[in-house]
């Protein structure tokens, strides 16, 4: 069908133009916004005011508009759950819960005044307006989280405490809705409980096992991004046949797969950047589409209705988030964050608002029907939003921000990481990507150069040779450059593999040689270039790894380390590639060593949040029994040494063949920690001996920070 230019009428229908019309929005808001320093959601919001029916009615808000937007707020909710630190969350869920309970509580009583003592709504329609403002949007999260502090207390503790919230305002909005039907009783809150118990358990336990079993098979990317957008749906639903709104749905989809997406990943690029592009900025459109100016200049108990929702919305959010600074001795920009990012009202505010309109009580003697919550309340929502948004928006970025700064300065300042080279050695096309994603992620997150793949090709330079370190070298940056990670890669020509790698090593700087197993495990000829030419490298970390299945479907790592590890020069380096792995994998660390080891480890706990499990042994054979007996979906590493080294065992010889007889069907990695230190490089590394220091807390700070 062509599309007439001369017969187009307001609100345009022709789809081609309506999504041009969206497009150029998303496109253009964020260019013209950036450079006066205003968040551009707020600008999407106000371009949906406009271009919508109660604006100059450019578009409707059809169910295309609906249907767009409703996924971009599952979207929001589901990368909430998705993003946050598992580790983090579980250390500060008391935060979290009181946090909660706060924000849940301090507006809903205000809310609750308002409404019956000073609106006179009856005392079931004054709970139900109450509930309206105990609720919050994490709109803002997508921006904080672009900033690089998504893992920090106050947004840790603000995501965690989401959850809860929305939840308690939704069962008060099933509660309100069940008595104004007249269908409260013993049987409504039996079935209630157990369909929300039951929707919990098929989510949180059943979702994970679907998932690692669906990445472990299909490798076909799109089909991967395909397989999340169907669980936050899936999850969705089953939400809202338990009795809950949707939203809570996509925020336990994203918990559900929180583990098997690793933050480093290339599929997490891909679902952030989707969204971000994509589904947020329709849903923030949409939302912009339901307000109404003209209601507030034609009522003034509508402005009445507004004012009282956004004392009690705005200031309520305020008091607890002061409440919650004080209770934890948080800094003035933390509780500043917290407030801005829970202030905005939107998905299950809106929800709530339309459950109770459409609700209808009874008729006037004019015929007209009474609403459980009348047009004032719906329209004095629709500013809620649009005032609670603009006010998240600016308090957010700004204390974010700052609070991203002051990261910066302490990095200036010589806190920040050392200089790391990351060299991937790569032979076989079927290891390439598992090599690739290991080197993803023990890297630090915020060095998005650093890593290398390296290919040797013969002197004879035959084409084949040439041609296959192409496809090698090429699927590596694909994979690298789909985390936003530049990947570098190298082509030498050698006659001996080992010489080609040693002279890459040196003239790159490398600080960790990555090098993959095939599956049948260690060979002959690979223990010969190990003994008498890798390990040569005294001044980087070997790693050996060998790669079964994904390493985002490893639920948890034994870790073996032998007696003295801490007297290493590389302990440290080699220690946090470990923690790296635990950290942006999810997986848990079960830990095997003696007991003057333990005691270091414990101490650097308390600066790293992984999921961690300390196990004392006396003997290295003890350890090696232990940390041997996998399940299926466990993975092994290894902290080895070479002859010389003060934890080098005779023991350590043994390890390839048991891993060969043992684990030939598990993942496991074998850590050479350096023994030389070359002068310049920085002190960070010139750790050798812990009892030369006094203070153990400022030298894992360091190491750590």
């Amino acid at each position: 069908m062509l599309l007439n230019i001369q017969h187009i009428s307001l609100p345009i229908e022709d789809p081609l133009l309506k999504y041009l019309i969206e497009l150029i929005i998303i496109l253009c808001i964020p260019l013209l916004l950036n450079k006066i320093k205003v968040p551009h959601l707020l600008g999407l919001i106000i371009a949906g005011a406009v271009i919508g029916p109660n604006g100059f009615n450019i578009l409707a808000r059809d169910s295309s508009i609906v249907v767009t937007g409703t996924t971009g707020l599952l979207y929001i909710m589901f990368l909430a759950g998705l993003e946050i630190d598992m580790g983090d969350f579980k250390k500060n869920k008391w935060k979290s819960i009181t946090f909660s309970l706060y924000t849940f509580a301090v507006p809903f009583i205000l809310g609750l005044i308002g409404g019956y003592y000073i609106l006179h709504f009856s005392f079931l329609t004054s709970v139900l307006f109450a509930s309206l403002f105990s609720s919050h949007t994490l709109i803002v999260y997508p921006m904080v989280s672009k900033l690089g502090i998504a893992k920090k207390l106050a947004v840790n503790i603000t995501v965690g405490g989401t959850m809860i919230t929305d939840v308690l305002s939704l069962l008060v909005l099933a509660v309100v809705v069940g008595m104004s039907q007249g269908e409260v009783g013993t049987s409504f809150w039996v079935t209630l409980s157990v369909s929300m118990l039951v929707f919990a358990l098929i989510v949180l336990l059943v979702f994970p096992i679907i998932a690692r079993w669906f990445f472990k098979n299909v490798e076909d990317k799109i089909s991967q991004y395909i397989f999340v957008i169907v669980m936050i749906y899936l999850a969705s639903l089953l939400a809202e046949l338990a009795g809950i709104e949707a939203i809570i749905g996509a925020f336990f989809a994203g918990l559900a797969l929180n583990r098997l997406i690793p933050h480093t990943s290339s599929l997490m690029n891909r679902v952030e950047f989707v969204g971000n592009a994509i589904f947020i900025p329709f849903f923030l459109i949409s939302v912009g589409m339901l307000i109404d100016f003209n209601a507030f200049i034609q009522s003034w108990e509508t402005l009445g209705v507004a004012s009282v929702m956004l004392a009690a919305s705005i200031g309520g959010k305020y008091l607890a988030a002061y409440f919650t600074k004080k209770t934890f001795s948080l800094t003035n920009d933390e509780g500043t964050l917290i407030f801005g990012m829970s202030s905005a009202s939107a998905a299950a505010t809106l929800a709530a608002v339309m459950v109770g309109y459409n609700i209808i009580l009874s008729e006037n003697e004019a015929g007209e029907p009474i609403r459980l919550l009348n047009e004032h309340v719906l329209n004095g929502s629709i500013l809620l939003i649009l005032v609670s948004c603009t006010i998240s928006s600016f308090v957010s970025m700004a204390s974010a921000q700052r609070i991203a700064d002051s990261d910066k300065e302490e990095t200036v300042a010589g806190s920040g990481h050392e200089k790391e080279n990351i060299l991937i050695a790569l032979n076989h096309e079927n290891t390439v990507e598992k090599l690739v994603n290991l080197g993803l992620l023990i890297k630090t997150q915020t060095n998005k150069e650093g890593l290398f793949a390296l290919n040797i090709i013969n002197e004879d330079k035959s084409e084949s040779s040439s041609k296959n370190a192409e496809k090698l070298l090429g699927v590596s940056v694909n994979i690298a450059s789909g985390a936003d990670v530049k990947l570098n890669p190298i082509t030498r020509y050698d006659n001996d593999v080992v010489s080609g790698i040693n002279n890459v090593v040196k003239e790159q700087n490398i600080t960790d040689l990555i090098i993959g197993l095939e599956e049948k495990g260690f060979s002959s000829s690979f223990l010969y270039n190990l003994y008498n030419g890798y390990l040569r490298n005294k001044q980087i970390n070997i790693i050996i790894y060998h790669a079964i299945q994904p390493v985002a479907t490893i639920k948890k790592y034994a870790v073996l380390i032998p007696p003295n590890a801490e007297r290493e020069p590389g302990f440290f380096h080699s220690l946090l590639r470990v923690w790296n792995i635990g950290k942006n994998s999810g997986a848990k660390m079960s830990f095997y060593a003696n007991e003057k080891t333990n005691h270091i480890l414990k101490s650097i706990i308390k600066k790293a949040n992984i999921e961690a499990v300390f196990n004392t042994i006396t003997t290295w054979q003890e350890g090696q029994e232990a940390a041997f007996g996998l399940d299926q979906d466990e993975g092994l590493i290894l902290l080895m040494a070479d002859r010389g080294m003060d934890s080098y065992l005779s023991k350590m010889q043994d390890i390839p063949e048991i891993l060969n007889k043992n684990l030939s069907n598990n993942n496991y990695i074998l850590i050479y920690p350096f023994s030389k230190i070359d002068k310049t490089v920085t002190e960070k590394r010139a750790v050798s001996n812990l009892d030369d220091f006094a203070d153990i807390g400022k030298i894992i700070g360091k190491i750590f920070k």
